[in-house]
């Protein structure tokens, strides 16, 4: 029988996939099945989500080198007559379905964050358009489809049964890149997707010195602190884990505070289905009012002393 693969070298988004890939398969009749590649642990652990997790240990491989990780999962679709790829949408895994589309001769949809199974069998799969202007939905019409969905968007599969795991046996071939090293990527502890309430930041906080006035504020809410992208990446003011938008994290909070921020479309579909949204801004037409529950214009370095004060 046909199967769904489901792969991410993050144990937290293999479990989101095999909730997505239930779905699919559910739909379709198709068995789920998961990878994992040299991590036991992984392994062991997908196994009480997944009827079958098939395990690669290859101490050459390496999972940075994506050219011959998707050789890799080409050998393993072949072998488990798997018709649809699951993927994670970061930076690698986008990486990697782009190749091994490229390998299956397969459609390929990166950036998906909703999926629905037509009556006809195609999959559905929803992604933003237009830089965020509108919401599109595509199918792979192709016998072969990968499909990378975006992190934190399906609910993480619990322990459900007690699969099993099968070793399976793989030609590592030579990319021809030499790995010399790799070097993990010194990175924020905070979670931003997590939070139930966030404080966040644009260009109209002018001075960096207020910044510390923001992050008190989020701490007497018990929030995080986060930021339009070029707070980030172009000010160097906070670190790129805090971007929110398509840039950054999509966060789903109970209260989000938009200081100083226009409300381009690229920050709101990051934020847009926060529950309660709280914009401050001198201008009474930025684009954020379209997309806040309440409004208040004024100067955020007035307002966000005032702030403090009062719930202190």
């Amino acid at each position: 029988m046909a199967g769904i693969l489901v792969y991410s070298e993050n144990s937290k988004n293999a479990h989101e996939l095999l909730t997505a890939a239930t779905i699919i398969g559910s739909a379709l009749g198709l068995e789920v099945r998961a990878l994992s590649i040299n991590n036991d642990t992984q392994a062991e652990d997908l196994a009480e989500r997944c009827g079958e997790v098939y395990r690669i240990k290859e101490d050459s491989l390496k999972l940075s080198d994506t050219s011959a990780m998707a050789s890799i999962l080409d050998q393993v679709v072949r072998k488990l007559n798997i018709s649809v790829v699951l993927l994670s949408s970061n930076r690698r895994g986008k990486e990697l379905a782009g190749r091994v589309a490229q390998i299956l001769d397969s459609g390929c949809l990166t950036d998906v964050y909703g999926i629905e199974v037509r009556d006809d069998g195609n999959i559905d799969c929803f992604r933003n358009g237009l830089g965020g202007l509108t919401v599109v939905s595509q199918v792979i019409d192709t016998e072969k489809k990968v499909i990378a969905i975006v992190p934190k968007i399906f609910e993480a599969m619990g322990n459900k049964i007690t699969g099993v795991i099968r070793d399976v046996e793989v030609d590592v071939r030579s990319s021809g890149v030499n790995v010399v090293r790799t070097k993990t990527k010194v990175r924020d502890a905070v979670d931003i997707e997590t939070s139930d309430i966030i404080v966040a930041v644009g260009q109209g906080l002018a001075n960096k010195d207020d910044l510390p006035q923001v992050e008190k504020l989020a701490q007497l809410l018990e929030g995080e602190v986060a930021c339009t992208k070029p707070v980030a990446t172009d000010r160097q003011w906070l670190s790129e884990e805090r971007i929110i938008g398509l840039s950054g994290k999509k966060c789903k909070p109970n209260l989000a505070i938009l200081l100083g921020i226009s409300g381009q479309v690229q920050f709101t579909v990051g934020i847009r289905d926060a529950k309660t949204i709280i914009a401050v801004n001198t201008d009474e037409n930025a684009n954020v009012k379209h997309i806040s529950d309440y409004m208040l214009v004024a100067d955020i370095k007035d307002i966000i002393p005032e702030l403090i004060e009062k719930i202190s």
